[in-house]
C-alpha cells in the first residue's frame, strides 16, 4: 500500500488522526524541550513524523519536540560541525556503525543501554538492527527502519526496449545497459556529486567478488583494501562508467536530482536504498513518481566471484541522541517505535520495513516484499562502507569511488587510497 502525497498536504493534527497514531499513555517526568534532527524529507514522512510528535506531546503536554528537517548532505555536514561545537541536537539521524561509535568514543553521544533493558524494549527490535547501534557492549541508538540496496526500474521502459526479464547476472545488466542504450533510453541515473550514491556499486561489486571473507581481512587488517576483489569491483565499475550509461552532468547531480529524473521517467534504473520509492514520488514534478511503472530487482550476482549471489548491501536508519539529551528524548523515541506507532507506519510505507518485530506483518507493497525478501534469504549484510568503517576511511571511500566514476583514478589508484586511509585509521 502507497499513500499517495495528497493525502498527506494537511494539518499535523489531522495527520495524527488519518494515520491512527496514538497519544498512548508514555509519560516523561519532567520538562524538556527536544531538539530531533531528521533526513525524512519526502512530504509523506515529514507529516507522519510531525503527527507522530503531536502525538506524543498531546500525552506529555510538559515536553516540546522541536523538528528540524534535513537533505541527507547537509545533515551530515551540520552535525559534523554540532559535534565539534560539542552540542549535539537531543535525537538525530544515525546509520550506526563507525560514525557512531566514533561519536561513542568522543563522549558525545548518550548511553541508552539501561533504558533498552527496561520493559522489553531492546528485545522488541530484530537484534542484528539493534547490534548496529551497540559498540562494546554498550548501544548508544535505536533503528527504525531496515532494508537494502537494491535496483528500482522503470518497467515501461524496459517494455519499451523489448527487455521481457530483468537481469540477474552482472553480464545480463551490462546487456540491458546497452540494450537500453540501444533503444535510445538513458539506463541508469546517478547522483555522483553526493559520491555515496555511487559507492554503493563499488561496494556491491566489492562484495560480490570477495564476499564476506574479503571485506573481514581487509577490515581485521590480515588483508588490504588493495586485494584482488577490490581491484576487480573498480575495473568492473571503471567498464561499465566507459559504456557512458548514466544521465549527462551526472557528477554534478545530487540525489534529489537523480531521483527526480527517475521519477519523472527520464531513466530506467536506479541503484539505491529501500527508501527510494516515496523518495522518486515525492520528486517528480507530478508527484507521482512513475506510479505502477515501478520496479526492483536485487543487485545481479558476478559470475565465478566469492560473494553469494544473496548477499547483500544495506543498513538501518535509526535514532541516536546526544550525550546531553533528557530522557524525554529518549521516552519519546520509546514512543516513536512501539509496535502500534511501528505498525500505523509501515501500513503507510513510511518504516518501509520495520524493526520492530511484528510490525511487518501488514506490508502489502509487492516492492517492498522483494526487497523484505531479498534481506531474508541473505547470509551476509554488509553495511555501507561509508557508515561501517571509521569516517575518515569512509570519506576516503566515496572520494576514491567518486575518481573512478569522473575517470581520474584507476582501479588501482582508488584502491590504493582506501587502504592508505585504512592503514592509518584502523587499529588491528
Amino acid at each position: 500500500m502507497r499513500a499517495t502525497r495528497r493525502q498527506f498536504v494537511v494539518g499535523s493534527t489531522a495527520a495524527a488522526a488519518a494515520i491512527g497514531i496514538r497519544a498512548g499513555s508514555s509519560a516523561a517526568q519532567d520538562a524538556a524541550t527536544v531538539r530531533w534532527w531528521h533526513i525524512s524529507t519526502a512530504d509523506a514522512h515529514q507529516a507522519a513524523f510531525q503527527a507522530v510528535a503531536d502525538a506524543y506531546m498531546t500525552a506529555n503536554p510538559n515536553v516540546t519536540i522541536e523538528i528540524t528537517v534535513l537533505e541527507n548532505e547537509a545533515f551530515k555536514t551540520r552535525l559534523t560541525t554540532a559535534m565539534q561545537a560539542g552540542d549535539p541536537p537531543d535525537i538525530f539521524q544515525s546509520w550506526g556503525g563507525g560514525v557512531l561509535y566514533q561519536y561513542a568514543e568522543a563522549g558525545l553521544v548518550r548511553d541508552i543501554t539501561g533504558d533498552l533493558a527496561t520493559d522489553g524494549w531492546g528485545e522488541s527490535f530484530t537484534p542484528a538492527a539493534l547490534g548496529l547501534y551497540a559498540s562494546n557492549g554498550k548501544n548508544f541508538g535505536v533503528p527504525w527502519v531496515q532494508g537494502v540496496v537494491g535496483v528500482w526500474y522503470n518497467k515501461a521502459l524496459f517494455a519499451q526496449a523489448n527487455i521481457e526479464k530483468t537481469p540477474a547476472t552482472w553480464a545480463e545488466f551490462i546487456e540491458t545497459v546497452n540494450t537500453l542504450k540501444a533503444a535510445g533510453i538513458t539506463p541508469i541515473t546517478v547522483g555522483e556529486q553526493d559520491k555515496w550514491p555511487g559507492h554503493f556499486y563499488w561496494v556491491y561489486l566489492a562484495t560480490r567478488f570477495g564476499g564476506k571473507a574479503g571485506f573481514d581481512a581487509a577490515y581485521d587488517r590480515s588483508g588490504a583494501f588493495t586485494d584482488e576483489p577490490f581491484i576487480q569491483a573498480g575495473q568492473a565499475l571503471a567498464d561499465l562508467v566507459a559504456l557512458e550509461p548514466f544521465q549527462d552532468g551526472f557528477l554534478a547531480a545530487t540525489y534529489p536530482d537523480s531521483s527526480a529524473n527517475f521519477g519523472n521517467g527520464t531513466a530506467a534504473m536506479e541503484l539505491m536504498g529501500q527508501w527510494h520509492a516515496a523518495v522518486q514520488l515525492d520528486s517528480s514534478e507530478s508527484g507521482e513518481g512513475i506510479g505502477a511503472d515501478l520496479g526492483w530487482f536485487p543487485f545481479p550476482a558476478v559470475e565465478g566471484g566469492a560473494g553469494g549471489p544473496n548477499d547483500v548491501l544495506g543498513g538501518c536508519d535509526g535514532y541516536a541522541f546526544g550525550v546531553n539529551a533528557p530522557d524525554a528524548a529518549v521516552d519519546f523515541a520509546r514512543f516513536i517505535t512501539n509496535l502500534e506507532n511501528q505498525t500505523e507506519l509501515t501500513k503507510l510505507g513510511i518504516t518501509v520495513l520495520p524493526t520492530v518485530k511484528g510490525a511487518e506483518v501488514v506490508i502489502e507493497d509487492e516492492n517492498l516484499l522483494a526487497v523484505a525478501d531479498a534481506l531474508s534469504k541473505a547470509e551476509y549484510f554488509q553495511l555501507y562502507y561509508d557508515q561501517f568503517l571509521p569516517p575518515a576511511v569512509g570519506g576516503v571511500v566515496n572520494d576514491a569511488v567518486q575518481g573512478i566514476f569522473a575517470g581520474t583514478l584507476t582501479p588501482e589508484q582508488a584502491a590504493q587510497a582506501i587502504e592508505d586511509s585504512a592503514a592509518a585509521e584502523i587499529v588491528a
